[in-house]
């Protein structure tokens, strides 16, 4: 050794010192990549192997190969093969950076940090008053980060001494902001983008104005660990999120009016695609079990829209992806736009994504095949107002867009091209699934494509169903809903099991087939089903109460009258005997849902008590005790009155419960 040493320290400097250092940096660029490589969880596993094997090999190789050229006096060569060994250790090291960058991407996709913010809004022009005079409404949810959790923080904070009032649901505290009962509330700063999509509140922005505001970065509190393996068959919901923010990491409140669940089956590459109309009517998950449009799920968060739609489908949901509109711009535009064939006669001008009506602004879309940039696709999947079918149509541009985008995925064939895709979706996606979930996918798909004729076969599905015009509690209004039907959806659901090989598909045995005929790929659910279809209760003011037993002796409903008279009550004294003026329940309920109805009928003669036998034989008391009380029966959130002011005690309590605490300097923690 000492020998070799003596040899060693004779030889030329210079080459003595290119030898070391490049030694050095090939054996340290090689351990780095070595590193990076096995960060690749799932993915390629033999290349990375060999390409390892090889490249340790390599620096072996120079290593002790130089070292006898350097001790033999052959300086040239060593400075040639140090030359080569310098180019392949600058390879490991842009190799190692590469992978740190696109794992850096992978990650940033599921969002581990969400900056949430509470806002106190007001009525516009109103001032924030420190003092007890000074109602504020607040979400009764310690779970809701936004509405309760971060509101007491705040209020702490600020020291604020206001009065507070509890609500169930942030519909029946913005009721009570327009109404003047409550001086302001603590809502998510989303709040625009969720509730301006409904009638009541359509100007919200402009009507509203910001107090205060307090932001928190926290750990994500929507997040849902995934038990699922995209190595096997797999379901991912998508939801689009409509962001104020350039990019998706605030809020967990999102608008709900795109929902899409793809079942796959990365073996076959089998996919199932289902569209979920934004007015489908259905039990939400985090409503105590009451029903209403799936979109307002997502008020509450990602959470609440799994369980509902799992509830609903019966499947369970492994992955779930939240695609900010920003996001599809980036990604179709990352993909060098997508070919669509727009349906025939769909022409339309849509607002930018801003949402600017400014005439120079608008996106125009017309019929027939053509290329679309992310700014056009991204208007396509968002128009529903000018056509035939509404949000019906809307979600079938949302399944082409999603079929044309997974088509040119497949095409990318640069390292630029990936970077671009990779850059595009971090930034405005947050999902569950794992990074090394995503490297094992690809790496199936890859593997999967590889063999000959293999492609994506993309089933489209289409839920049917009718409209129809109710009572929903927690809007509190009367609202358009989309009453699905039944077989529709068993069929949806069916052919989502059969791609997650949890069903084994029919076989259909008979084919026709007409050469005049142009072809159609069967969309599945696309039919219309003979269903006895829901009922709501009209308003039956005005009526005679005869006319009102009729109806409800065929629907098996009990009808309980509460007679009054004209001059106690101060009702027209034209009215005839008789007629009903208010009833307990709200126009617009579902029959199916109630089993009694209590009608406040005129009668104009005062006599002594009697009794009298309903339509159902239940026996009730005509009342001489005849209130004076005023009812504040309404059948909708935007104070319509179709019914003339009756007795209070017939009359349904649609309010939520509400609570009324006055917070002083001591009273700065959540209550229990």
């Amino acid at each position: 050794m000492k020998v070799l040493l003596k040899k060693f320290n004779k030889t030329k400097l210079s080459t003595r010192l290119v030898y070391i250092l490049v030694s050095l940096l090939f054996l340290v660029s090689y351990i780095f990549l070595f590193i990076n490589i096995f960060k690749l969880t799932g993915i390629a596993n033999k290349i990375r192997i060999i390409v390892l094997v090889v490249l340790g090999l390599l620096v072996i190789l120079y290593s002790f190969g130089d070292l006898l050229l350097l001790l033999t006096k052959k300086n040239k060569t060593v400075y040639f093969t140090s030359f080569i060994a310098l180019i392949l250790a600058c390879a490991c090291v842009i190799g190692s950076l590469a992978i740190n960058r696109a794992l850096s991407a992978l990650s940033n996709m599921s969002k581990d940090t969400i900056v949430y913010t509470t806002n106190l809004i007001a009525m516009a022009g109103t001032e924030y008053k420190n003092d007890k005079d000074f109602t504020i409404g607040i979400i009764n949810n310690e779970t809701d980060t936004e509405g309760n959790t971060l509101a007491y923080e705040l209020i702490a904070k600020d020291d604020m001494k206001n009065t507070i009032k509890k609500y169930d649901t942030y519909f029946a505290m913005l009721e009570d902001l327009y109404a003047g009962k409550i001086n302001a509330l603590f809502i998510t700063s989303n709040y625009v983008v969720i509730y301006s999509t409904y009638d009541a509140y359509a100007n919200i922005g402009t009507d509203t104005v910001v107090l205060k505001e307090y932001s928190k970065e926290m750990k994500n509190q929507d997040y849902i660990e995934s038990s699922g393996s995209v190595t096997k068959p797999f379901t991912v919901l998508i939801m689009g999120v409509d962001s104020p923010s350039p990019k998706l990491n605030a809020n967990a409140a999102f608008n709900g009016d795109t929902l899409m669940l793809v079942s796959f089956n990365p073996k076959t590459l089998d996919a199932t695609i289902f569209s979920i109309p934004r007015d489908t009517y259905v039990p939400i998950a985090c409503l105590n079990g009451g029903s209403s449009k799936i979109n307002s799920s997502a008020a509450y968060g990602t959470n609440c829209v799994i369980n509902t739609v799992q509830n609903l489908i019966g499947i369970n949901i492994d992955y779930y992806v939240k695609v900010d509109f920003q996001g599809v711009i980036d990604l179709v535009n990352a993909l060098g736009g997508i070919d669509i064939t727009v349906p025939d006669n769909i022409d339309f001008c849509e607002s930018n994504q801003y949402r600017s009506t400014n005439p120079n602004d608008l996106i125009c879309i017309k019929s027939g095949y053509q290329h679309m940039t992310g700014e056009q696709a991204l208007a396509f999947a968002r128009h529903r107002h000018t056509l035939p079918a509404g949000d019906f149509q809307r979600v079938q541009h949302q399944q082409l867009i999603v079929e044309a985008a997974a088509q040119k995925v497949k095409e990318i064939s640069s390292v630029n091209e990936f970077y671009s895709v990779l850059d595009a979706v971090s930034d405005n996606m947050d999902t569950n699934m794992q990074t090394s979930d995503m490297l094992a996918l690809y790496s199936v798909i890859r593997d999967t494509l590889g063999i000959s004729g293999s492609t994506l076969n993309i089933q489209k599905t289409y839920l049917t169903g009718y409209s129809l015009t109710m009572y929903v509690d927690n809007l509190r209004a009367n609202v358009y809903t989309f009453q699905y039907y039944p077989q529709s959806l068993e069929e949806i659901t069916n052919a989502m099991k059969v791609t997650l090989g949890l069903k084994k598909a029919t076989m259909v045995k008979t084919f026709n087939f007409s050469v005049n005929d142009e072809y159609e790929q069967t969309v599945i659910g696309k039919q219309v089903y003979t269903v006895t279809r829901n009922e709501t209760v009209p308003s039956f003011t005005g009526q005679t109460l005869d006319y009102v037993e009729a109806w409800a002796q065929t629907r098996n409903i009990n009808i309980i009258p509460n007679y009054i008279t004209v001059e106690m009550n101060g009702y027209d004294d034209t009215l005839a005997d008789g007629t009903v003026v208010a009833q307990s329940v709200v126009r617009g309920k579902l029959v199916k849902d109630i089993s009694s109805i209590t009608v406040n009928v005129i009668k104009k003669s005062n006599t002594n008590e009697t009794t009298t036998t309903t339509n159902t034989g239940a026996t009730t008391k005509k009342s001489n005790t005849l209130s004076s009380n005023k009812s504040n029966n309404s059948d909708d959130n935007k104070g319509t009155e179709e019914q003339t002011e009756a007795t209070e005690p017939i009359t349904e309590k649609v309010t939520s419960s509400v609570t009324e605490t006055t917070l002083n300097k001591t009273e700065t923690q959540k209550p229990s």
